[in-house]
């Protein structure tokens, strides 16, 4: 939106013929390099391609001020050689729940080492929530650390009047059952089905077949329950506007866009209080519930099927002000711009 940007991206493709394959692409203004490099299971040989890919594509872009690394590692590494070379800044933004504990305990010895390295010589880190921010920095990961929430994208997720009168639900994930706890809310599901009778539950992101034999289990007579595939964003905000109101039943989470994207459409949410998701929750925006509480999740959707009524514009607004294209913008331009100066 202000900025002249180039992307730089490394990828293995199993498919590929030959050793390597660069492809160039001007999208949206924006200079895109992609470097496919072939697959091996040799991490010494995998490493040497990236490095080698690297060199080449960077090589192919005019000057730049300042680099932008959308996640810590491996790339950070890149960064860091380019900033160590050639003094050039760099920052960082990261959404990576594997940050959290327990799921930290899988980060081997070397990527905490040379992660620490990569944040220590950026500029600014900016993490979407600070509760990740504090467990990057429980890792050791220290360095200067400033917030810069998710985007979303505001004129796609808009309020509608809503004149669907059946109470719908909808989740919006990857739907992976430790992450996401689908089985949970399918469970809650069918308490809800006892209680009211009648309702929808979409589940929107993959298909049912991880969950079939619940289902054939729980038995749903009157309820709906819905599994969509992965749908392109503007049929999303559609299903959206739709709904009575979002769940998110996760196990862990940072700030889920699919959260503000609902507040966007000024539909209110249901969600477990796990990571940054209460750092951008007002209270009358929807209900926080404590972590596996299959109680407190049917007690919040009664709660719901019985409401009806939202300050839709006041949700949209708070979106538009605090997750808008313009807004982050805004807080990277910033960040780009202090970087410049810590750096001189």
């Amino acid at each position: 939106m202000k900025h002249k940007v180039t992307v730089l991206h490394i990828i293995t493709d199993e498919n590929l013929a030959i050793k390597k394959e660069i492809e160039f692409a001007k999208i949206n203004n924006i200079e895109t390099y992609i470097g496919y490099v072939k697959k091996t299971k040799n991490p010494f040989l995998k490493w040497k391609r990236f490095i080698s890919m690297f060199i080449e594509l960077s090589s192919k872009i005019s000057d730049f001020d300042v680099i932008h690394v959308n996640t810590l590692f491996p790339f950070g590494l890149f960064a860091l050689y380019l900033k160590l070379t050639k003094n050039s800044p760099y920052i960082i933004s990261e959404h990576w729940t594997g940050y959290h504990f327990p799921q930290s305990k899988n980060i081997g010895i070397m990527q905490k080492i040379l992660s620490k390295m990569i944040v220590k010589n950026a500029s600014f880190v900016c993490p979407v929530a600070d509760n990740l921010a504090d467990s990057m920095k429980q890792l050791g990961f220290n360095g200067n650390y400033c917030k810069v929430p998710n985007v979303v994208d505001t004129e796609v997720f808009t309020p509608i009047k809503n004149t669907n009168k059946t109470f719908t639900i909808i989740h919006i994930s990857s739907l992976f059952d430790a992450h996401k706890n689908v089985s949970g809310m399918l469970k809650v599901a069918k308490l809800l089905e006892n209680e009211i009778g009648f309702f929808t539950w979409k589940f929107i992101g993959g298909s049912d077949k991880n969950y079939k034999n619940l289902l054939k289990k729980l038995n749903f007579e009157t309820a709906k329950i819905e599994f969509i595939a992965h749908i392109p964003q503007q049929e999303m905000a559609i299903h959206l506007q739709e709904a009575s109101v979002f769940v998110l039943f996760s196990n862990y989470e940072n700030l889920p866009c699919v959260i503000l994207e609902s507040f966007s459409c000024g539909i209110p949410v249901i969600s477990t209080k796990v990571g940054g998701i209460s750092e951008f929750f007002p209270e009358d925006f929807g209900k926080l519930i404590s972590q596996k509480s299959k109680k407190e999740l049917l007690a919040s959707l009664l709660f719901y099927s019985k409401k009806t009524t939202e300050n839709k514009e006041k949700m949209h607004t708070y979106a538009v002000t605090n997750f808008s294209k313009e807004t982050i913008q805004k807080m990277f331009s910033n960040w780009y711009y202090q970087s410049l100066k810590v750096n001189s």
